[in-house]
């Protein structure tokens, strides 16, 4: 059930702005478009090398948006996207550890690169404010838990480091050009227009999609790792209030709370009333093996409260990936 106390919790508003999403076809930037998209004029912003053009196309249809495809390297375009913008909403990136071991100088180049490309092009246009999506891999292994914003970062893959460096930017770019600037560090991300077949797709989609077949799910280590998951509307809210906020810095977006992967699995098969055999592999390469975010920053700063624990978001996936089997 969604938790009782969602009367108590703020949800952002914004209103009669004109607002840029990079990455606006894929998965987080596309339910950010989504909710926009009600009462401002949006700019969706995506080379649709991981995005999906259907995940936006029943918004382009819509008089106050926009579709520009474009990739956030070029800087040029991104000039001419962003004039008279109000807010940057920068989600674009390779979002993906296993791609970025495998091609760090690629991974570098759209991650870093872009990412200093969008800012600035966002402080020559004079934007209000850029909210970056950065990411709770940037902790690394650490001992810390729940890890709060103001322990040293320890990365462990080029994707971690080039979240990090964005960080970095961020701050470089509000303190030396006053461009306002937040980044969110992102946890486990999950539910509707999450890719469960790409080759990075993350656990939940990948669980659910395996469950729903009546195929075991496939772990990688033992499943007493632990994850931090928070639902993709939680994290919409969450952009929207610290671009609505006067709030400048790093702030983690997560639920709080954590669970092991072999929990997580066990949690999925009762939802489907199933009893499935687990199936174990090697751990792989740059996967942290602990993660809970302390989110009493975020909290107090932006007044962000995480409206769905675990079990609702995952039953509002669930039917989401049942209604798009049935579409085929």
């Amino acid at each position: 059930m969604i938790k009782s106390n969602t009367n108590n919790i703020r949800q952002a508003n914004m209103k009669n702005k004109k607002v840029v999403v990079t990455g606006g076809a894929g998965f987080i930037g596309s339910n950010l478009c989504l909710e926009l998209s009600k009462d401002n004029h949006v700019i969706i912003f995506d080379d649709l090398s991981s995005g999906f053009f259907k995940n936006i196309e029943d918004l382009t249809d819509k008089n106050n948006v926009d579709f520009v495809k474009g990739t956030i390297n070029d800087i040029s375009l991104l000039q001419k996207t962003f004039k008279d913008v109000d807010y940057v909403f920068h989600q674009a990136a390779i979002a993906s550890v296993v791609k970025s071991i495998a091609d760090p100088v690629k991974s570098n180049y759209v991650n870093v690169d872009g990412t200093l490309n969008v800012l600035i092009a966002a402080r020559d246009n004079e934007v209000n404010k850029v909210i970056q999506a950065s990411s709770s891999s940037i902790y690394g292994d650490t001992t810390i838990s729940p890890e709060t914003e103001n322990i040293l970062p320890s990365p462990l893959s080029p994707y971690a480091i080039g979240k990090l460096a964005g960080e970095y930017y961020c701050k470089i770019f509000n303190e030396t050009y006053n461009l306002a600037t937040t980044s969110l560090r992102y946890y486990n991300v999950y539910g509707p227009n999450q890719d469960p077949t790409s080759e990075y797709a993350a656990v939940i989609p990948i669980f659910i999609t395996k469950i729903l077949k009546n195929e075991s799910p496939i772990i990688y280590g033992d499943g007493e790792q632990t994850r931090d998951f928070v639902y993709v509307k939680d994290v919409v809210n969450a952009n929207i209030l610290a671009a609505e906020s006067n709030a400048i810095g790093v702030f983690n977006i997560a639920n709080g709370k954590t669970i092991t992967i072999n929990e997580l699995a066990k949690l999925i098969m009762k939802i489907y009333n199933k009893n499935l055999k687990l199936i174990y592999k090697d751990v792989r390469p740059g996967d942290v093996k602990h993660s809970l975010a302390d989110v009493s920053k975020s909290k107090e700063k932006l007044n962000y409260e995480p409206k769905f624990d675990l079990e609702s978001g995952l039953k509002e996936t669930i039917e989401w990936l049942q209604t798009q089997k049935q579409k085929k």
